[in-house]
């Protein structure tokens, strides 16, 4: 299948290298000047995106989404599926989708959960909004790129799947730092406490499979230094995704938002710009409760 992919950064480049290595004919393009073996890179996303069955877009925000979107749907053929698997807000995604379908393309939002070493093991979970028959196209370009692709229904659906699911881990998270921090100051030794709640009711998988406390548990970002993993700043871009979604539907969301305005704080007035969002650990670590 010929493939355009805008947006080859971190997670875009392994994505299009694991298609290429599949056998796919790639065209990128990237604003920055990358070189990924297998992938023919083209001058402007227009140009990647000529002739392409399908056109993926891995992009910061819907601003820039928007922006190609202008782009490259003038460029492509009728009956192509623009593929964004972007995070990005709702609104954007809805839009986005209306002009390819206006110009005779099938439309897919289709965030994707799994960081940067499932984007370069090919083991993402892709949530997808849009039609079922740019679903049915692009599946099979989800089974080199993950391990799983749900298709959540229309249009908007993936990215409102994607920061519901990230609200929940946002905040998960930050309980799990803090009964860590807990359990240090009563003298529970660390090792007990996640061997009691990994096997318990407070099981989840910021615990389990991601575990904040070096040394404990399956290896995670806090065996590196809290290295990223998924970055802080991408926790608060979510999180800030999620309660705008929660004001423009008027729903109640005070633990989204309260990991929203922690997120932000660790990020924007302390060190956590550029750690792993497991770094809320040792935040906790040294603070009291005044």
């Amino acid at each position: 299948m010929k493939i355009g992919f805008i947006g080859l950064g971190n997670m875009g480049g392994p994505m299009a290298a694991n298609l290429a290595k599949a056998g796919h004919e790639v065209t990128g393009f990237d604003m920055a000047d990358v070189k990924i073996e297998g992938i023919k890179m083209a001058g402007s996303a227009a140009t990647a995106a000529e002739g392409a069955r399908v056109v993926i877009t891995m992009l910061p925000n819907g601003d820039i989404l928007r922006r190609v979107a202008d782009e490259v749907i003038p460029a492509m053929e009728t009956g192509a599926v623009l593929l964004d698997c972007s995070t990005v807000d709702v609104e954007s995604a809805r839009d986005v989708a209306a002009q390819a379908q206006a110009a005779g393309l099938s439309a897919l939002d289709a965030p994707v959960s799994g960081g940067v070493g499932g984007a370069a093991g090919g083991t993402l979970t892709f949530m997808v909004g849009g039609d079922e028959a740019g679903f049915d196209i692009a599946r099979e370009l989800f089974d080199i790129m993950g391990q799983k692709a749900v298709h959540c229904g229309p249009s908007g659906n993936g990215q409102a799947a994607k920061i519901c699911n990230n609200m929940i881990l946002g905040a998960t998270m930050i309980a799990t730092c803090e009964a860590f921090t807990l359990a240090d100051k009563l003298g529970l030794e660390r090792q007990a406490m996640f061997d009691v709640v990994s096997t318990s009711s407070g099981y989840s998988w910021s615990m389990n499979a991601y575990c904040p406390a070096p040394g404990i548990g399956p290896k995670s970002p806090a065996d590196n230094g809290y290295q990223p993993g998924f970055a802080a700043d991408l926790m608060l871009k979510d999180l800030r995704l999620s309660q705008q979604a929660a004001e423009t539907v008027d729903a109640d969301t005070p633990m989204g938002r309260a990991a929203c305005d922690l997120y932000a704080e660790f990020v924007e007035k302390e060190d956590g710009k550029g750690r792993d969002f497991s770094a809320m650990l040792p935040r906790f670590e040294t603070r009291g409760r005044g």
